[in-house]
C-alpha cells in the first residue's frame, strides 16, 4: 500500500473543510495496488472509511495515476478520457469531486 495515498485519504476531511456545500454523495476509491476507501461527502464535510462501504460512484485508478492527479501533475478529466481513470455509477456525482481536489 502506498503511504502517500493512505496519507491523502487520512488528510482529506481536513482539506475538504469548507468546500463540500452542495455535494451530498458517497464515493468509493479503488486505488489499484494501494487499497480501497469510501468517502462520504455532505454539506458538513467529508468522512473517510477504509474499504468499500458502497457509494454513488466508484473511481478506479492505478496508484501511479491517482498520485499524479492528487499532486496536480495529471488532469482527472484527461485521465478519464484516456482510460487511466475509470468511473462506475453516477457521473454527475463524480464531476462534483473536482472541487475537493
Amino acid at each position: 500500500m502506498s503511504q502517500d495515498i493512505k496519507d491523502f485519504f487520512e488528510a482529506l476531511p481536513g482539506r475538504a473543510e469548507g468546500k463540500t456545500a452542495g455535494v451530498n454523495s458517497t464515493y468509493v476509491f479503488d486505488i489499484e495496488g494501494s487499497g480501497t476507501w469510501t468517502v462520504a461527502v455532505t454539506d458538513e464535510g467529508a468522512t473517510v472509511t477504509e474499504g468499500d462501504q458502497g457509494g454513488s460512484c466508484t473511481i478506479v485508478a492505478s496508484s501511479e495515476t491517482f498520485s499524479k492527479i492528487v499532486a496536480g501533475e495529471q488532469n482527472a478529466t484527461t485521465a478519464y478520457m484516456t482510460g487511466k481513470l475509470k468511473i462506475k455509477g453516477d457521473m454527475g456525482a463524480a464531476m462534483k469531486l473536482q472541487k475537493l481536489f
